[in-house]
């Protein structure tokens, strides 16, 4: 699978950003016209949309993954819904993490169903009335699927990673945006600044501006006193694999070879065989993102997975209580839209 973020869009705007600037143009006003027109379906139950501004790897999953287990600590049975990028499922089907492939749901709801029920459907509406009717899901967190307008959200927080920000600024396929920022606001109850950086510093500005409130998350590796003094072939396909090979260093680790694949890549035998093989050769260890590992989980070679370690991640809020906060003002925005009903 090839990647869904050229690296220009990730640059100073070029010639070639300038030769796509008629196409960025119509996409972003059919963007903005769909999401301010499309009826949006309401569900019987309170919807929490974790997005993003652009394509591209922000940090939504673990964010996610961070909300469902602060909505189970206040005794909420969440769930998750997610279109299943990557995969080739084209129905509602509720994943089943011991059983179900990344060619089948895609890789983040492989991730996801490891901590609550999730769904995987282009129609999110269809998946919703799944989780609630068979598995007792009371609340459902939406992973992506903001700018897709089809479901009413109670909230609607976006990502943006500090680091990359909204990369060029220009609209796809000129750039990494799904819409104009304008319109993107109107319809983003709050802002979350992911990681470390100044690259969306003037979004967090505008966002402010705009009256919306701006939270603070870091992510970091679990169990980090496992790759201190180690030396590794770090290797990944997501959206911004540096990022991947900055944490590992972080945690002490040694990344004396790296490989940086596309997004959501599925990797061939000869690919694995050369990891290994390099790894071995050298004497290093074979480190790789939870997402990759997914992906891998029923594709590689039993002794490739033997001698494959993996980096975890989780998110931390600033303040702490940012989870419970978004959680309690998802379900405050539904009550209010029962009252109205």
């Amino acid at each position: 699978m090839t990647s869904e973020a050229p690296p220009f869009w990730w640059e100073k705007p070029d010639w070639r950003a300038a030769m796509l600037a008629p196409l960025a143009l119509a996409y972003g006003l059919v963007a903005g016209r769909r999401m301010k027109s499309a009826r949006r379906r309401k569900i019987d139950a309170p919807v929490l949309c974790v997005g993003n501004f652009t394509v591209g790897g922000s940090g939504k999953t673990p964010v996610a993954i961070a909300l469902a287990r602060e909505a189970q600590r206040m005794g909420l049975s969440p769930g998750f819904l997610s279109r299943g990028h990557g995969g080739s499922f084209s129905g509602v089907h509720v994943v089943d993490p011991d059983h179900d492939g990344a060619r089948l749901v895609g890789d983040e709801p492989l991730l996801l169903a490891r901590q609550a029920p999730t769904a995987v459907s282009r129609d999110r509406a269809a998946g919703a009335e799944r989780l609630m009717a068979k598995h007792g899901c009371d609340f459902l967190i939406m992973d992506d699927g903001f700018q897709s307008a089809h479901l009413h959200m109670d909230l609607a927080l976006l990502v943006v990673d500090a680091r990359h920000g909204l990369g060029n600024g220009r609209i796809i396929p000129a750039g990494p945006l799904r819409a104009r920022i304008g319109d993107q606001l109107l319809f983003a109850d709050a802002v979350l600044n992911m990681g470390e950086g100044t690259a969306a510093d003037a979004l967090v500005r505008r966002a402010a501006r705009a009256g919306r409130p701006i939270y603070q998350a870091q992510a970091f590796p679990v169990e980090v006193e496992r790759f201190a003094g180690r030396r590794f072939l770090a290797f990944a396909g997501i959206g911004h694999p540096e990022k991947f090979f900055d944490t590992i260093a972080a945690a002490g680790g040694t990344v004396v070879k790296s490989r940086a694949f596309p997004d959501h890549h599925f990797y061939a035998e000869d690919e694995l065989a050369e990891l290994a093989e390099t790894a071995r050769r050298e004497g290093l260890t074979l480190l790789t993102t939870a997402k990759d590992a997914a992906r891998l989980r029923h594709e590689a070679p039993a002794g490739f997975l033997d001698g494959l370690e993996v980096l975890e991640i989780d998110t931390a809020f600033d303040p702490p209580h940012v989870p419970r906060l978004l959680v309690e003002q998802t379900l405050d925005a539904w009550h209010q839209r029962r009252v109205r009903k």
